[in-house]
C-alpha cells in the first residue's frame, strides 16, 4: 500500500509541473483518452430519465475540487427553497456495492467515506451504491430532486443541470490520465450548465461563459467525541484525502501549529495498526472530517478527535443561477 502511493505521489507531482511529461506517460494517456472516449459513447448509448429531476456534481480533473463540500452546501440551500433532496454517492472506499439508503448505523468501511459524511452533515438521505440508476429508482421514495455526487462522467443518468467544479490547481499541465490529472479535455466543459471555480485565488476564465465562485472557510477545530477539552494550539495531522496540504494550510490558517502530519491514500481504510504509534504521542491529533467518520468506530472513547469542519460560501447569485439551470419555475423562487 505504502509502496503503490508513493508510486501515485511521483506520478502526480508530474501533472503540477510546466515541463512535458515523460513519454511514457503521454503513450498511456493517449491510451487512457482512446479508452475513455469508448467508455463515455457506451454510457451515453444506455441513458434514462430519472423519476426526480437530477443535477449533477462533477469535475474533470482527478479528486480534491471540493465535490462532497459542495453537495453539503448545494443541499442545505435547496432546502431553503423547499425542495427535499436526496443524494447518490458511489461510495468509494466502501464494500457496499449495491444501493443503501444510510442510515445511523451505516458504518464508512462498508457504504464509503464521503457517503457517511454526506449523511451526517447535510441531514439529507443520502444512498451509496456503485449503480447509480438503480439508485435513483429508490430515491423517488425519499425525497424530490436527486444530487448526483462526482456525476459529470456518469451519461447514464439524464441530467436537468450539470455542474462542473474546477479547483484552485486548475487543470494542471493539461493532459489526461496518467500523464495529467485530467480525467476530460476541457472541451468537455461545453456540456456544463454551470462552472464552479471553487478556492479563493482568481483565475483566468476557461470557457466565454459565466464561471462563479464557491469556497469553503474552515472553522475554529471540534471535538467529535466531545472530551471537554480546550481545542489544541499544536497538533499532529492525520488525514487520507486527495490533497492532504489543504488541511495543514487550513489549520496553520487558523493559527495552529502542524506539529507532524501522517499522510495516507485516498479512501483509506484506516486501522488500528496504522494508528498505534500515532496514539503513543501525547501531541492532540487534527483529522478532516471525511476522515473522522472512518476513525470514530476505533477511536479511544476518552481520547479526543479533532476534527477541522469547513463553512461554505458561494458568490450572490449562485444558487439562483443553478435553479435557472434546473428550470423549475417561479413556484420555487
Amino acid at each position: 500500500m505504502r509502496l503503490t502511493h508513493k508510486i501515485y505521489q511521483a506520478i502526480e507531482s508530474v501533472w503540477w509541473r510546466k515541463k512535458q511529461p515523460p513519454l511514457l506517460l503521454r503513450g498511456l494517456s493517449h491510451l487512457y483518452k482512446i479508452a475513455s472516449r469508448y467508455d463515455q459513447k457506451k454510457r451515453c448509448n444506455h441513458t434514462i430519465t430519472p423519476a426526480l429531476p437530477l443535477i449533477s456534481i462533477g469535475n474533470i480533473t482527478v479528486g480534491g475540487s471540493g465535490k462532497t463540500p459542495f453537495t453539503i452546501w448545494l443541499a442545505k440551500q435547496l432546502k431553503k427553497y423547499g425542495f427535499k433532496p436526496v443524494i447518490l454517492c458511489r461510495g468509494d472506499g466502501g464494500k457496499q456495492t449495491k444501493p443503501q439508503l444510510l442510515d445511523e448505523h451505516s458504518l464508512a468501511k462498508n457504504v464509503g467515506d464521503e457517503a457517511a459524511l454526506l449523511h451526517r452533515i447535510s441531514h439529507c438521505p443520502v444512498i451509496s451504491g456503485q449503480d447509480r440508476v438503480a439508485a435513483s429508482r429508490m430515491a423517488a421514495e425519499y425525497g424530490d430532486i436527486i444530487l448526483l455526487d462526482d456525476g459529470f462522467q456518469y451519461r447514464q443518468l439524464q441530467r436537468q443541470c450539470d455542474i462542473v467544479l474546477i479547483p484552485d490547481e486548475g487543470l494542471g499541465n493539461g493532459y489526461l490520465l496518467p500523464a495529467g490529472p485530467l480525467r476530460e479535455l476541457p472541451e468537455s466543459l461545453s456540456r456544463a450548465d454551470i462552472i464552479v471555480r471553487t478556492g479563493t485565488a482568481s483565475h483566468k476564465p476557461l470557457t466565454p461563459h459565466k464561471e462563479w465562485h464557491w469556497h469553503t472557510k474552515p472553522q475554529p477545530l471540534n471535538d467529535w467525541q466531545q472530551c471537554n477539552g480546550v481545542a489544541p494550539k499544536s497538533v499532529i495531522a492525520v488525514s487520507a484525502i486527495a490533497r492532504p496540504q489543504r488541511f495543514t494550510q487550513s489549520l496553520q490558517e487558523l493559527g495552529v501549529h502542524v506539529e507532524s502530519s501522517y499522510f495516507f491514500p485516498d479512501h483509506h481504510a484506516f486501522t488500528e495498526h496504522d494508528l498505534r504509534d500515532i496514539w503513543k504521542q501525547k501531541t492532540a491529533i487534527a483529522v478532516t472530517a471525511k476522515d473522522a467518520v472512518k476513525l470514530l468506530p476505533i477511536w479511544p472513547k476518552k481520547r479526543s478527535l479533532w476534527v477541522l469542519e469547513q463553512g461554505f460560501e458561494g458568490e450572490q447569485g449562485l444558487i439562483e443561477a443553478i435553479l435557472t439551470a434546473l428550470n423549475v419555475g417561479d413556484s420555487k423562487l
